[in-house]
């Protein structure tokens, strides 16, 4: 087992910094690699925890960006157009997407039985979904984006709001989904990707205390998995990020959509 939480953790760490779906990922790999036969709600809870790790390595690599928020937000008078607009866009989007991401949790929970959410039905779902990723992404890829910080507003807050929520699902990658957003409404590829990490930040952290508190179990595996997130996700971060500013991975994550959905009738 802690080889198994070891392998999440890196996956995780890895992942978070491509639009890929990190939580895609660790569905697939723990319902097709290892032995257990997790429920869907149980795969959301364990990657919603090894997103702390992330979650940490971001804190660490935007902490400047972080600091000039937070000093903002109390000297708020004081503080310029660009950063007020930055703190509501992103208290705007988190609030929406945390409300849409808890009620689409709590329907897949008490419909899960007739959804049958575990194994094939895992697999189609995450594969569906990762299809979604792959176009919105190859449409924002073509999109050459010119608005910048000063540009943000209520509205876009509440657009990334739902888009945030709606990744909840494993499969819908967050980072590709949220970013694509941004550059579709016509924002610079440097900044939807800055703003994108900020606006996961409180929400995974208000995730796991609202969802998780009570369910976290700091065993020595999930210790493992947790450092590994964070490790990995530390030491790839800057590397990665960059790569996503070159690269459009949206007929990658098509293909990796389809082979997915090719493996229920392997």
């Amino acid at each position: 087992m802690v080889i198994q939480k070891l392998i999440l953790g890196i996956v995780q760490g890895v992942a978070e910094w491509l639009p890929i779906s990190s939580e895609g990922l660790i569905v697939l790999v723990s319902t097709n690699f290892f032995s257990h036969n997790w429920e869907y709600q149980k795969l959301i809870e364990m990657a919603l925890f090894l997103h702390l790790g992330t979650f940490l390595a971001a804190l660490i690599y935007f902490r400047n960006d972080i600091q000039q928020l937070l000093t903002g937000l109390v000297h708020w008078s004081k503080t310029g157009k660009e950063n007020q607009k930055t703190i509501v866009f992103l208290t705007t989007a988190t609030i929406i997407s945390g409300t849409v991401g808890f009620l689409l949790l709590r329907l897949v929970e008490t419909s899960q039985q007739s959804m049958s959410l575990t194994g094939k039905g895992l697999n189609l779902l995450v594969g569906m979904l990762l299809l979604i990723t792959g176009a919105l992404q190859l449409k924002a890829g073509k999109k050459e984006g010119k608005k910048k910080t000063i540009n943000l507003s209520l509205a876009t807050g509440l657009v990334l709001g739902m888009v945030q929520g709606l990744a909840t699902l494993p499969g819908l990658s967050r980072s590709g989904s949220t970013v694509s957003a941004l550059l579709l409404l016509g924002f610079q590829k440097s900044l939807s990707l800055k703003l994108s990490f900020l606006l996961s930040m409180p929400i995974v952290l208000a995730g796991n205390i609202l969802l998780n508190l009570n369910t976290i179990n700091f065993s020595v595996d999930n210790l493992v998995a947790l450092t590994a997130s964070f490790a990995f996700g530390l030491l790839t971060i800057n590397l990665l990020l960059k790569l996503a500013k070159k690269i459009n991975f949206g007929l990658l994550v098509i293909i990796f959509g389809l082979l997915t959905i090719s493996s229920l009738f392997i």
